[in-house]
């Protein structure tokens, strides 16, 4: 890049603003020192400072300053120093997968334009900004974000001798952050706060932390309704893209939930819902409304509990959580204490209806018997009593007589077949179904409930 200065006068011209120049100039002023023209980055400029940035009261420390280039244009990057107070962070979402949070983002670096003689510095107007080079930093990943302004812009230049520069700001944001909520509400999330230079590659600027993971302060004060930050610390990175490869800070930090707040508002809910259904076991077959009720009303208040647990996340519900698989094996064991009274009074009505047909098909043998007594022959006796076993007994029967057919001994067979399949799953006393039940449903839930709390609290 070529600095072009440009003259407009000739030597007559100038030699003429230098006798005027020297003409104004008091007599009791010492080191007063008439400059002709002198050029400036890429314009000219007069006396004035028409055409040249200057910050009132500093003319001539910043005469022929140009706030478009950057410290040491042309030559080595700019080293630029940040730290960070976490004042606030409001709130965290789960259903957008971001958190809103206060920071003030502090900037230092030195541009030798601006060195001064003395030991002191100055803290000039923030307005005064606009006439200064600043970085172009920017918030990765930032959603929303906005500068405070009351009662005005909050922003602070400080001006050292060396030529350093301090550049504050207070800043809201919100920044997506990327969350696993397969352990919810036992997670614990990982977010980013990420600095980088928009503009500005590695060969004109470089990031660094001003005092490494103490250069950010306050995040550890924090008191956060449903979180705990458990560890913070500071990286150093670049961003590869496809313009070049830009200087990156990056602060992540930690967040656990606190699960004590799930475990009273549904675990343990969920927990004395599955309890409550085992009261039916100690209940008797007979009393079918006292039993009823308690099953349909525990499925009801477990769908309302499941419902209600899903509704405060409903943009998150293509997630398989934690709490989802609690609130579904609550269900199973709600729902399978329904099945197994349905099933046990089922097998003791078929039970009592059984015995009443075998108390009937008796008296009408007895009845059969002593007839063919009477008016049959011992054969045509002990034929009917066998006739009749078939249709009665439900153990084998013997299909080996001569007298039957093939397809009758096929059929023989196969009956036999079915009563045998039929008597394993057949319940002999529909009494011991609630007898097993008041044991293996309480021992099933505990061993379930140790798996599923080890492997969410440490895997």
């Amino acid at each position: 890049m070529q600095f072009v200065c440009l003259f407009e006068h000739n030597l007559e011209t100038q030699l003429q603003q230098h006798t005027r120049c020297a003409q104004r100039a008091r007599p009791h002023v010492t080191g007063h020192i008439c400059v002709p023209r002198r050029c400036s980055l890429g314009h000219a400029s007069d006396l004035h400072g028409r055409d040249t940035t200057s910050l009132p009261g500093f003319e001539n420390l910043t005469m022929g300053y140009n706030k478009y280039l950057r410290p040491y244009f042309g030559g080595e990057p700019v080293q630029i120093a940040m730290s960070l107070d976490i004042a606030s962070i409001s709130s965290i979402s789960e259903s957008d997968m971001d958190y809103t949070a206060t920071i003030y983002l502090r900037q230092r670096w030195t541009d030798p334009r601006l060195v001064f003689h003395g030991n002191k510095s100055f803290t000039l107007d923030a307005r005064l900004v606009e006439l200064l080079w600043v970085p172009d930093t920017y918030i990765v990943e930032s959603k929303r974000s906005f500068l405070h302004d009351v009662t005005v812009g909050n922003r602070l230049i400080r001006l050292f001798s060396n030529g350093t520069i301090l550049y504050a700001l207070r800043i809201t944001t919100t920044v997506a952050c990327n969350m696993d909520l397969s352990k919810y509400p036992m997670d614990t999330q990982t977010c980013r706060l990420q600095l980088e230079s928009w503009g500005y590659d590695e060969n004109d600027v470089i990031f660094t932390w001003l005092r490494g993971n103490d250069s950010v302060h306050g995040i550890e004060k924090l008191r956060l309704s449903q979180y705990t930050v458990e560890r913070y610390y500071t990286l150093v990175s670049k961003s590869q893209q496809e313009t070049g490869s830009y200087p990156r800070l990056i602060l992540q930090f930690e967040l656990r939930r606190n699960v004590l707040y799930f475990i009273l508002e549904t675990y343990v809910p969920s927990t004395l819902l599955v309890m409550l259904s085992w009261v039916s076991f100690w209940i008797t077959l007979d009393s079918v409304p006292a039993r009823t009720c308690i099953g349909v009303t525990t499925v009801l208040s477990m769908t309302t509990l499941m419902i209600g647990s899903r509704s405060s996340l409903s943009k998150t519900n293509c997630f398989i959580k934690a709490i989802d698989v609690y609130l579904g094996i609550c269900f199973s064991f709600i729902f399978g204490a329904l099945v197994e009274y349905a099933v046990a009074h089922y097998s003791s009505s078929q039970k009592c209806a059984a015995k009443g047909r075998a108390s009937e098909l008796t008296k009408e043998k007895d009845e059969v018997n002593i007839t063919n007594i009477l008016n049959s022959s011992i054969t045509s006796y002990k034929r009917k009593i066998s006739f009749t076993s078939i249709e009665i007994s439900s153990d084998n029967v013997n299909c080996s007589d001569l007298t039957m057919k093939t397809h009758e001994k096929i059929k023989c067979v196969l009956r036999n077949k079915m009563h045998r399949i039929i008597s394993y799953f057949t319940i002999q006393n529909p009494s011991n179904v609630d007898h097993y039940s008041k044991l293996l449903f309480p021992l099933f839930f505990m061993l379930v409930n140790v798996f599923y709390w080890a492997y969410y609290l440490y895997f």
